[in-house]
């Protein structure tokens, strides 16, 4: 069997690929990274065919400087920014609109109109989500009542549907599937079944034939083609599902965070899906085929590291995202200023689309340290937000708490973190835990590792911060940013 297996990130900004060895090592990484189109307020759009361009290009260029040819691939696996909404042509392999991101908000009346009947929990039960534009059923929905012709051509069974995982399936081995981690964000998936279901389907107005058959995550797909010719495809998981495999969660009680464009927090719930009463989502983690699906708690927060892109590219307070730790660092703390990215309203645990960002606690004292701090600030309470929501949920209390992605070599951020939580924040050794994840499930099933328990024993801790705030102060601070979030709420 080759050497390596290869595994493509396609995240909400750039994508990425990975030749991965048997070491859970990354020998080669290559990135590009991809337009982000606002036509109006509210909607966020990326060009599917530019993601697609993208893809193989990193494919070729990440094994070029490994100096390996598609051969030493044991297998790719595919790890995806979720809920992001692609339709294309059944015959040309063309997108027929642009692609609609999961950031985007168009789909808000929509939603409501599908809460009429039933409330914004109608499909809960069902899907384990609540209404919410967040989800790519209803962006699929939208397109095909907006897009002319796209919903007769669709009838006729010219187009396809898919999450960004399904688009890059179908462009590298012409299969059109998704898996259970991808499905389960639709809105429109059965979580006990995990199957399509045909009442959801009906309620949104979407034909059945646009669907891709719904795939365990850990399987073999098909053969690939162009710059992988002859690679198994084989392993796929949404992002955050990805990184909770890559951080090697794999028993009840195990969680991850992962700090990227949005925060994404996990908690493995095993072989039953939990219900949330406390504003979380329920999901599927993974399933390996021929096993049953692992289900996960989850807190989405839509606004992370792109609330560091946003004073880069639109207040212009700094030239690159790393700068803002030295910014945010000048400052002994906030001054009292509190920033709410509510720029897409507010998710897990709120759930409040009418909400907007603001900055509050403003002085004559504060300035530009003070708002970078605020702004780094905003990404642990929002996690804090999630995790009280989730130990209610689950009655479990971490330990530690482990992390990954990009924002995750922020020491200020993860210093006050664990300072936030009162617990340990902990690091692995490779932190980019959601390419290592695709990368394992593509290896488990083509059996370049034997299983779970060889993957689990490939992590390795990198670095832990530990709480040195007293619980006093931890509290009076988050007091400040549950004030804060009032304001954001009934702005739209």
């Amino acid at each position: 069997m080759p050497g390596f297996v290869g595994a493509i990130d396609q995240g909400t900004t750039s994508t990425r690929f990975a030749v991965v060895d048997r070491e859970g090592r990354i020998v080669s990484l290559a990135q590009q990274e991809h337009r982000q189109i606002y036509p109006r307020a509210g909607w966020v759009e990326h060009d599917a065919a530019e993601i697609r361009e993208r893809a193989l290009a990193v494919v070729d260029e990440a094994l070029a400087g490994a100096g390996l040819a598609a051969s030493d691939l044991a297998a790719v696996g595919i790890a995806n920014q979720r809920e992001t909404t692609v339709v294309w042509d059944r015959a040309t392999g063309e997108p027929l609109a642009p692609a609609v991101v999961w950031q985007d908000t168009r789909t808000a009346d929509l939603c409501a109109s599908l809460a009429a009947e039933g409330g914004p929990d109608r499909f809960r039960a069902l899907t384990g989500l609540p209404l919410a534009t967040y989800f790519s059923g209803p962006k699929l929905a939208w397109l095909l009542e907006e897009v002319p012709g796209l919903r007769r051509r669709a009838e006729a069974g010219e187009v396809l549907f898919g999450n960004i995982d399904s688009w890059l399936i179908w462009n590298l081995c012409g299969c059109h599937v998704t898996d259970v981690t991808n499905a389960s964000r639709t809105l429109l998936m059965d979580l006990e079944r995990l199957a399509w279901d045909p009442g959801a389907v009906a309620a949104m107005g979407i034909p059945m034939q646009m669907l891709p058959e719904v795939r365990p995550s850990v399987a073999v797909y098909g053969e690939g083609r162009g710059p992988l010719a002859g690679v198994p495809i084989a392993g796929d998981l949404g992002d955050q599902q990805a990184a909770l495999f890559g951080q090697a969660c794999f028993g009840p009680g195990r969680a991850k965070n992962t700090y990227g464009t949005g925060c994404f927090l996990l908690l493995n719930t095993g072989e039953r899906p939990v219900a949330s009463r406390h504003g979380l989502v329920t999901t599927v983690a993974y399933q390996l085929e021929g096993r049953p699906p692992v289900y996960a708690l989850e807190g989405s927060v839509a606004i992370a590291g792109a609330g560091v892109q946003w004073l880069r590219d639109n207040l212009g307070l700094i030239s690159s995202a790393a700068e803002v730790e030295e910014l945010a660092g000048q400052a002994p703390d906030n001054g009292g200023v509190y920033f709410v990215p509510a720029f897409s309203g507010l998710f897990a645990p709120y759930w409040r689309p009418d909400a907007r960002g603001v900055i509050a606690g403003l002085t004559r004292f504060a300035d530009r340290r003070h708002l970078a701090r605020a702004v780094l600030e905003s990404t642990a309470y929002q996690t804090r937000d999630v995790l009280e929501a989730m130990e209610a949920d689950a009655g479990v209390s971490l330990d530690a708490l482990a992390v990954d992605g990009g924002m995750v070599g922020n020491d200020l951020l993860m210093q006050f973190q664990a300072d936030l939580l009162g617990v340990p924040v902990v690091r692995p050794t490779v932190a980019e835990t959601t390419v290592l994840g695709a990368a394992y499930a593509a290896g488990l099933a083509v059996g370049f590792y034997s299983g779970l328990d060889q993957v689990a024993d490939l992590w390795r801790e990198g670095r832990r911060w530990l709480p040195a705030m007293t619980p006093t102060e931890a509290d009076r601070l988050y007091g400040g940013w549950k004030k804060a979030v009032e304001r954001t709420l009934g702005w739209a």
